[in-house]
């Protein structure tokens, strides 16, 4: 199936699982597609469970955000470069000194920074409304991302009796807040509607968002001497 075929949420979903499947579990990406497995699993039982206002326009939008991801999977299984946000984490996927919760955050920070107001104002645009229409259900699935994040952060950090691996790790991991996330996505998405109709601003604005995004994943991604990976 192609990205150009990913319409729903069950699509993206066997996609994930198909993805998952055929990755090794220390692959980088394998980390943050496991992760984000796991919020469109949530967001599928919410779409039926009167969590979100219109769970149709979200739906969509789940799909639209998702296919995102899979693009840039795509690309790079066909030899292409992804675009500048995804790049750190697939050219770093394999690097033995990135601790996984690494991995977890900077996808999260590509997707959530980057994919995510793109995949607002696209959905903005299919359906004739305007961003603040959509905010508030656009906040709880950003709860979702975070509820997730949580439960990344409690299974992967290490304990008290790994502190000369905890201290770099937290020391790098601060740098990045799923609610700052949230609120910047939420900025670019504003931005980005009100630049769509400016030939030479918008896409500049697009470019300068992934180049900037990518190089806070690259940061999240520094190597911690060799002490990345727990022991097995």
């Amino acid at each position: 199936m192609t990205i150009s075929e990913t319409v729903t949420v069950d699509q993206v979903i066997d996609r994930m699982r198909q993805l998952q499947a055929s990755l090794p579990p220390g692959d980088g990406v394998a980390v943050f597609n496991g992760m984000y497995l796991t919020v469109t699993e949530l967001v599928q039982q919410r779409l039926g469970a009167s969590y979100f206002d219109d769970p149709a326009a979200m739906a969509r939008l789940d799909a639209v955000f998702a296919g995102r991801w899979l693009a840039a999977v795509d690309a790079v299984a066909r030899g292409a470069r992804p675009t500048a946000c995804w790049r750190p984490l697939f050219e770093l996927r394999g690097h033995r000194g990135i601790h996984p919760l690494q991995f977890a955050l900077a996808g999260m920070n590509a997707h959530i920074e980057h994919d995510l107001p793109l995949s607002v104002v696209d959905l903005c645009r299919e359906l004739g409304r305007e961003p603040a229409e959509v905010e508030a259900d656009y906040l709880r699935i950003n709860a979702l991302l975070a509820q997730v994040e949580d439960q990344v952060r409690d299974e992967l950090l290490p304990g008290p009796e790994q502190l000369d691996l905890a201290d770099p790790l937290l020391h790098v991991i601060g740098v990045w807040s799923i609610d700052r996330a949230r609120d910047a996505a939420w900025a670019s998405a504003l931005a980005l509607w009100e630049l769509r109709e400016l030939p030479f601003v918008g896409p500049a604005f697009r470019t300068a968002l992934d180049g900037s995004v990518g190089m806070v994943s690259r940061a999240l991604l520094t190597p911690l001497n060799g002490r990345g990976r727990l022991p097995a």
